[in-house]
């Protein structure tokens, strides 16, 4: 079988066990897969917006998620109020198919998914079917970009944002530093704009001096480049399948 990244070292910028999908992926294409965790992800400082939203959640026409880790959230919220079952009675979004999959992991429907994994995109797929008389809940990072609730304001929706978690810089073994520094990846790849700027303050930059850089999506590819951070190629979709296909641009050209 012809192994497309045979050989090639690739860093992971994920806690292998939320990126498994991915560096299973990269493996079968032959890649030496290194998993760096950046990001510690916590609960919010305080519980009592999500929670409230969770007991309270059928008085919302939709609940629109932004990330895996929201949906994983918002529904511990939903088990420890009890109200899970209220969940049928609303209406799911999701900002890219890995969020879809998410919410469809706990048997439930979604019914507006972009193809473009952006909070732009999922407001151009919303505003035509939500107006001034729509209630709207969005269980977010606490850091969470705000460009989908601005959109959905301005056309008079009425938006209830609560943190579902926030994330925090995760200290960066010596270890993982020394064998960076024998072994520098040949690609390095970033799923979100925090994990960026967590690697240029916990790792610095020169791993990524020679190395070859991917990102999930034009807003990651932003956030890179405003960090002065070349991007070599940009997943066409926010799937693991999509950032395999990239990592193979960018090697190979």
């Amino acid at each position: 079988m012809d192994r497309r990244l045979d050989g090639i070292r690739i860093l992971v910028t994920r806690p292998r066990e939320r990126a498994e999908e991915l560096c299973f992926l990269l493996e079968d294409e032959g890649a030496d897969v290194l998993s760096l965790p950046l990001l510690e992800l916590h609960p919010p400082e305080d519980p009592r917006p999500l929670a409230s939203a969770a007991e309270h959640v059928q008085r919302y026409h939709w609940v629109v998620f932004a990330s895996p880790s929201a949906v994983e959230a918002f529904l511990e919220a939903l088990r420890l109020a009890g109200t899970l079952d209220r969940l049928s009675r609303v209406k799911l979004a999701a900002v890219g198919p890995r969020t879809a999959r998410a919410v469809e992991g706990y048997g439930l429907k979604v019914e507006a998914e972009p193809h473009e994994g952006t909070g732009a995109a999922l407001f151009t797929a919303l505003r035509d079917v939500l107006g001034p008389e729509d209630d709207v809940l969005l269980p977010a990072a606490e850091e969470g970009r705000r460009e989908l609730e601005d959109g959905l304001r301005d056309l008079g929706v009425r938006v209830t944002r609560v943190t579902a978690y926030r994330s925090a810089p995760a200290a960066v073994e010596p270890e993982a530093l020394a064998q960076l520094a024998a072994a520098p990846p040949q690609v390095v790849l970033f799923a979100s704009p925090r994990t960026a700027e967590a690697f240029v303050e916990g790792v610095g930059r020169e791993p990524l001096a020679s190395a070859k850089v991917v990102a999930i999506g034009p807003t990651t590819a932003t956030a890179l480049t405003q960090l002065g951070i070349p991007v070599a190629a940009v997943a066409e979709r926010p799937t693991p399948e999509a950032l395999v296909d990239a990592t193979v641009r960018a090697v190979h050209g």
